[in-house]
């Protein structure tokens, strides 16, 4: 493993030097605070001709090269652009960028970077049309409307890497990024990323790699995106450790375990997932030109005659000289020939947009095991537990073609319209049972076809909107419907201070996926053709005063028919049903629908304070579920950072401090190997809490010129108590991280 670290080493440095942590929009700025706004990034539209391309807030130069880039986003429907800074790429808590539990802590996860994991914050769960064996792995992998595409004035490499631990159960990552422009309107660029955990328990090693490609043109008629993204995720699955107490009541054993000493209960089995997209959008605009208005204290002052006649050879000067009458015609004839070579700026308005995106979606998913308990799973379909190795595939092809009236181009149209209609061909494997231990491939396929339409206000710095339906006309999904909106206010309080108020709500109409529907292999099978449409209705908003650094988000949900994934155990004979250990139960995990409604109320209260150089960053969140047993989440969460932050001679910065993450006890869901997902505890028999422990890093986080470092200690408060992230799979022991991120200009 040593040489395959040391090779990939030397392949980023061999493409360009470019490993990417992430890009910082405005590396040179030393902001002194940062607030992740993944409730609503506020978006204004794409600009306008060549406004576009001023690039970034940092027009530094080093050794003579321009420094400066702008980033945005697209949305994957229509391709649409939406302004965008890269948010994974900050200075401040960059210490924290490693962690799979999130920059505050509020996911549950199995304990190995890189691992499954799943936010205890209902309403910050991003609900994605992604197949759900991927979903877990959201810590490496990223939506397509989350990817930054960037236009930089110089071409941009970084590398960053990140160390844990030895090579016995250490954690490594290494990320690159590049990106150049081939002229104005046109740039490529792609990203590498590689993440190998060992794990500090026995049987959890992590391996995930990613590679992505982009490229764009953005000219006035025609604009184009293409993106290329694959991803390879291999999970070493050890069914957490045989008995809790081994962390819980480590003095009930006669001798004191390290965590590679805990025996865990499986061994040899991982989930594999290996997908790949690939995406292509393209529009024509239709339009016209227009001169920009420009103010009179920019326009070019107009000569004076003396000025007009100096250009003139010195002999026709002396004969004008003699005849007022020419010179007063010669001048005239200057200066309509100066006013004639006057360039006027202009900017190309759209007004009809005609758009075609593609997107190509290809999963395998396998499920591997050479030693399976033979009582380990409940269920037995077929094949041997020494020689597992199920799989399936998926493919989807969409296609949309749609029709935008743009927002803006002339005083009337104070919103843009846009109509689209898909086709989405949708093909999936599944082992079929033909006789006993005969199996072989089957393929369903399924074909959708939808109508939507949008309607937003992106331009202006007062009020925004944007509202989105899609209905579905033939296939499965028939009679599902989508209904999406959202907005924002900008309000000025006195002369120092703003009010953000934003505000969200959709009501969605859906078919549960195909993999919820039908999945087969050896220890999971089932066919739910009866399953109901899942109805859910959301409505959240947020209020943040700049100056204070205040963020309030409230929201409410109600699902009917909230389909979910939950565990069957079953008492093994002897067993005692007071029991928690998994050796005592075999295990069983199935798709459930709760049939009546389900309503969960939600309270998140961002607070950063400052007293000079000492800082105090709060996140505190209180939900509520009315349903425990089938949707259980922790009544409050918390984060907390105590940090000094100071600069050393004007150009290192400097944070220094300790921050703690704390939610409170509950059922929390457990996870079942055989799909790769977390699921709900049996109600049935006794069941497992986590929460109530806090979890405590010091770190040390430094930023000079382009370059960024950390050293951090983990969970520092390390001791007897029940430290879990997730039923079964312990918090890692204290623990030494080191990081560093370089950007380059050339």
């Amino acid at each position: 493993m040593k040489n395959r670290l040391r090779l990939l080493g030397f392949l980023c440095v061999g493409l360009c030097l470019s490993a990417q942590a992430q890009i910082y929009n405005g590396a040179d700025n030393y902001g002194d605070d940062f607030q992740s706004d993944d409730f609503n990034r506020s978006s204004r539209g794409e600009k306008r001709g060549s406004d576009r391309f001023l690039v970034g807030n940092d027009t530094s130069e080093v050794s003579n090269i321009p420094v400066g880039q702008f980033q945005w986003c697209i949305e994957p429907r229509l391709g649409s652009v939406i302004d965008a800074e890269n948010n994974d790429t900050v200075v401040h808590n960059f210490q924290n960028f490693p962690l799979t539990e999130g920059y505050t802590g509020q996911y549950n996860f199995l304990g190995n970077l890189g691992a499954p994991r799943l936010n205890r914050i209902f309403l910050f769960r991003e609900k994605t049309d992604d197949i759900f064996f991927v979903e877990p792995y959201s810590y490496f992998r990223h939506s397509l409307s989350d990817f930054r595409f960037t236009n930089t004035l110089s071409p941009i490499t970084n590398l960053a890497y990140h160390k844990c631990g030895n090579r016995e159960n250490g954690q490594d990552r290494v990320r690159a990024y590049f990106a150049t422009n081939i002229n104005k309107l046109a740039g490529i660029g792609f990203k590498l990323d590689y993440l190998y955990g060992r794990g500090y328990y026995n049987n959890q090693a992590n391996s995930q790699f990613g590679g992505t490609l982009y490229g764009y043109h953005r000219g006035d008629r025609y604009n184009i995106h293409a993106y290329l993204n694959i991803n390879h995720l291999k999970m070493s699955e050890n069914g957490g450790i045989e008995d809790d107490r081994y962390i819980e009541d480590p003095q009930s054993f006669q001798q004191r375990y390290s965590s590679k000493d805990i025996p865990v209960t499986l061994s040899d089995t991982w989930n594999r997932n290996h997908e790949q997209t690939y995406y292509l959008t393209h529009r024509y605009n239709l339009g016209f030109y227009r001169d920009i208005e420009v103010p009179d204290s920019l326009k070019p002052q107009e000569p004076s005659a003396s000025t007009l006649l100096l250009d003139l050879p010195d002999s026709v000067r002396t004969v004008l000289r003699q005849d007022s009458v020419a010179m007063a015609a010669a001048v005239d004839s200057l200066r309509q020939e100066w006013r004639n070579s006057l360039y006027t700026p202009q900017e190309f308005v759209p007004v009809t947009s005609f758009i075609h995106t593609m997107q190509v979606y290809h999963l395998t998913h396998g499920y591997l095991s050479h030693n399976t308990p033979s009582n380990f799973y409940t269920n037995h379909y077929y094949g041997s537990w020494n020689d597992v190795k199920d799989e399936t595939r998926a493919l989807r092809l969409r296609n949309t073609v749609g029709v935008a009236l743009s927002e803006g181009f002339n005083k009337w149209a104070q919103s843009g319209i846009s109509i689209y209609g898909t086709h989405q061909l949708n093909t999936y494997t599944l082992p079929q049972m033909l006789g006993e231990d005969i199996m072989k491939d089957h393929k369903y396929v399924e074909n959708d076809i939808s109508v939507g339409g949008t309607l937003s206000r992106l331009q202006g710095r007062l009020f925004h909107y944007t509202a989105d339906s899609e209905f579905w006309l033939v296939g499965p999904k028939v009679g599902d419907f989508n209904i999406d909106g959202k907005a924002d206010l900008d309000l000025k309080l006195g002369k120092k201070d703003t009010l953000l108020v934003e505000l969200q709500a959709y009501v969605h109409h859906q078919k549960p996926e195909f993999y919820l529907r039908h999945y087969h292999n050896q220890a999971t099978w089932w066919d739910n053709t009866g399953l109901d449409r899942e109805l859910r209705t959301r409505f959240m908003g947020s209020l943040n005063l700049r100056r204070t650094k205040t963020r309030l988000t409230v929201g409410v949900e109600n699902m009917t028919n909230y389909t979910y994934f939950g565990i069957r155990n079953t008492l093994r004979n002897g067993a005692e049903p007071t029991s928690t250990l998994t050796a005592d139960y075999t295990h069983d995990v199935a798709v459930m629908q709760e049939s009546g409604s389900v309503q969960v109320f939600s309270a998140t209260l961002e607070q950063n304070l400052k007293f000079g150089p000492v800082h105090w960053d709060n996140e505190l969140t209180y939900q509520k579920t009315s349903e425990k047993t089938v949707l259980p989440l922790p009544d409050f969460s918390a984060y907390t950072n105590l940090y000094l932050l100071f600069h050393v001679a004007k150009v290192l910065r400097v944070q220094v401090g300790g921050d703690m993450r704390y939610f409170t006890s509950y059922y929390a869901p457990d996870y079942a190997p055989s799909i790769g997902q977390f699921a709900t505890q049996d109600a049935n028999y006794a069941r497992v809490k986590i929460g109530n422990y806090p979890i405590v890093n010091v770190y040390v986080n430094m930023f000079l010129k382009h370059c960024r470092l950390y050293l951090s200690v983990n969970h520092v408060n390390e001791g007897d108590g029940h430290s879990f992230w997730a039923p079964h799979y312990p918090i890692d022991p204290l623990t030494f991280h080191f990081g560093l991120s370089w950007n380059f200009f050339n």
